[in-house]
């Protein structure tokens, strides 16, 4: 009984702690972000004395599309500032009148360290849809894998495929919940439905937005000097092939944080085809001969 008494004393204790703490927040004018990120910084410190990571290792060491800033998180007079981050990858779509051309490459960096030359950045949500990543390697991976498990939801429910803006949109809403807490996506939804060919940018901001062609990562600057050179409504299946191929090798010629291979995707009114997969080396030698 006097153990029983003691561990009700202790829970009681818990409980009046916890009820103090939210009642301290709720009251006073609290920066809630900086509570929660000094909790967690704790959390973290503590985790790493236990398990013997060292104060040198960072809970994001991993596998990334990811430039990080320099700077780091604050400056030289102590002012704590944002993190900027660029997703260090080049993904690349645009319709013209025979569907979709997808363009990626499959390089993965875990900071200045290339960590893997044949990463897939292009997820096949369906047979008829498909979804690109940039940010963080999990986090793409994770939310559009989810989004496949919707969409198949969704044809279950309503006996029809869904279309590329209600899918564009489901992901849109499942990210912007979590905005703020350091998510890292810039994908692009890419599919054939009754209206045709459709293509939508969506970002862990929440951010949704529909368009003929779209390039996200550090190499999308080189990637639209390309496009915009090269990209006509009236390209034939091969020229936007060669032009989306041309484009990504551009940028993984001029973008240390894109490079490995070139996978390409044409997605029509059949579903998505893979076209190709091309070393940018052997594309290297292939465009200076022709030149």
């Amino acid at each position: 009984m006097q153990r029983k008494s003691n561990l009700d004393t202790e829970e009681r204790k818990k409980e009046h702690h916890f009820k103090k703490t939210i009642l301290f927040i709720m009251s006073s004018r609290v920066d809630t972000d900086t509570y929660l990120r000094k909790l967690t910084h704790s959390n973290t410190t503590a985790y790493r004395e236990q398990s013997g990571m060292g104060f040198d290792a960072t809970p994001g060491d991993g596998l990334n599309f990811l430039v990080k800033n320099p700077l780091g998180a604050g400056d030289e007079d102590g002012v704590e500032r944002k993190i900027e981050f660029l997703h260090g990858t080049t993904t690349l779509a645009f319709k013209f009148q025979h569907g979709v051309i997808v363009a990626v490459d499959s390089r993965a960096t875990a900071g200045s360290y290339i960590a893997s030359q044949t990463v897939k950045k292009v997820i096949e949500i369906n047979p008829y849809l498909l979804g690109t990543m940039a940010g963080g390697a999990a986090d793409c991976s994770f939310w559009e894998r989810l989004l496949a498990r919707q969409c198949r939801i969704y044809e279950l429910r309503n006996k029809e495929r869904i279309s590329v803006a209600a899918a564009s949109k489901l992901l849109a809403n499942m990210v912007y919940q979590y905005k703020g807490m350091g998510l890292s996506m810039g994908t692009m939804v890419c599919g054939w439905d009754k209206r045709g060919p459709g293509l939508y940018y969506v970002d862990s901001e929440g951010n949704r937005v529909c368009g003929d062609l779209f390039a996200v990562g550090s190499g999308s600057m080189y990637a639209y000097g390309v496009m915009d050179s090269g990209l006509r409504q009236d390209l034939s299946v091969e020229e936007a092939c060669e032009l989306g191929r041309r484009a990504i090798y551009q940028a993984t010629f001029r973008d240390a944080y894109s490079g490995g291979q070139v996978n390409l995707y044409h997605v029509h009114s059949e579903g998505w085809t893979r076209v190709s997969q091309e070393d940018v080396l052997m594309l290297h030698q292939q465009y200076k001969d022709q030149a």
